[in-house]
């Protein structure tokens, strides 16, 4: 095949708009990454404090940390129930590898979910994951006998087990996509997922089993995820609801339009039950909105169709 032909047959391929841009509003992979820097930046500063105040490592861990890290006994963890959340979004200056490594697996995976499954699934799985790794956890220390010596003293800090609960979801999703598509066939995702998951749990084979089972219970969360979303069970969609909910009662409300404006409506020049001519760019930004709220793969095969189409026409 020429030069020529090669050109024109990408020409004929759908047009694609990149849609979630580092700065674009609303873009949850940006939230993620912002909560997380913030708490790391926060409990950092801190730290500082401590230290120039002359208290020992220690003391930091001890009066600070406990505060938002997940302990594995219950009773302390009745008195902190708030660790459930924040111990996900939570590490602290000496593990600064671990938060950059976590940051770069969650981008990598985390984009590839907002493009194949829409914005609003991202922030949900992350939080599934990691209250699933919680729960292993917290399990591991109740039922493995080797662990229940160190109950009282074992806890759980970073975004390990939500950013694998974001890997397997992608992966879940579509397991055959492949990177580097220039060698040879490329790389499928789910030998990435693989060495992912091999990397991660080697930097936690010194600390016991109840890490390497949070880990794997967020693995667990995003998989179930994705099996309930094929079935049209979308667990996302109470979360997003409870979150519009509480960000409306800080809004003002509109003010009430009057009966006139319900019933009647402009047409201006014209003329009632005329057709107009379907505006296609309107259309396509409105099925590249879909894309971005849902994802692709929850098109119906007209919209698909139609987008098809309007790439061809150019």
């Amino acid at each position: 095949m020429g030069e020529t032909d090669r050109s024109h047959r990408n020409e004929r391929k759908p047009r694609r708009r990149s849609i979630f841009l580092l700065g674009a509003a609303n873009n949850a992979l940006v939230s993620l990454f912002a909560i997380n820097m913030v708490c790391f930046l926060i409990l950092m500063m801190i730290q500082v404090g401590v230290y120039a105040g002359e208290h020992t490592p220690a003391y930091f861990y001890s009066h600070v940390v406990q505060w938002v890290e997940l302990p594995a006994g219950l009773q302390q963890l009745s008195e902190r129930p708030w660790t459930f959340l924040t111990y996900m979004f939570t590490d602290t200056g000496s593990n600064l590898i671990r938060l950059i490594g976590n940051m770069i697996w969650l981008w990598g995976f985390g984009n590839l979910l907002q493009q194949m499954a829409g914005n609003d699934k991202l922030i949900p799985v992350y939080i599934y994951g990691g209250l699933a790794g919680a729960m292993f956890f917290i399990a591991s220390h109740y039922l493995l006998a080797p662990l229940a010596p160190i109950r009282d003293q074992a806890a759980l800090l970073g975004a390990n087990a939500s950013v694998m609960a974001v890997a397997m979801a992608t992966t879940t999703l579509q397991p055959n996509f492949r990177f580097f598509t220039q060698i040879r066939n490329g790389i499928p995702i789910w030998v990435l997922m693989g060495i992912y998951l091999l990397i991660d749990l080697a930097g936690v084979a010194g600390l016991g089993a109840g890490f390497a089972l949070s880990h794997l219970g967020g693995a667990l969360a995003g998989f179930l995820f994705v099996v309930f979303l094929r079935r049209g069970k979308d667990g996302s969609v109470w979360m997003n609801s409870t979150y519009r909910y509480v960000m409306n009662l800080f809004e003002p409300k509109a003010a009430s339009s009057s009966a006139k404006d319900k019933i009647f409506y402009q047409t201006g020049n014209r003329k009632p039950f005329t057709k107009t001519p379907i505006n296609k760019e309107a259309r396509v930004d409105e099925i590249l909105d879909k894309i971005n709220r849902t994802g692709y793969h929850f098109l119906t095969d007209e919209e698909k169709e139609f987008l098809r189409k309007a790439s061809e026409e150019g």
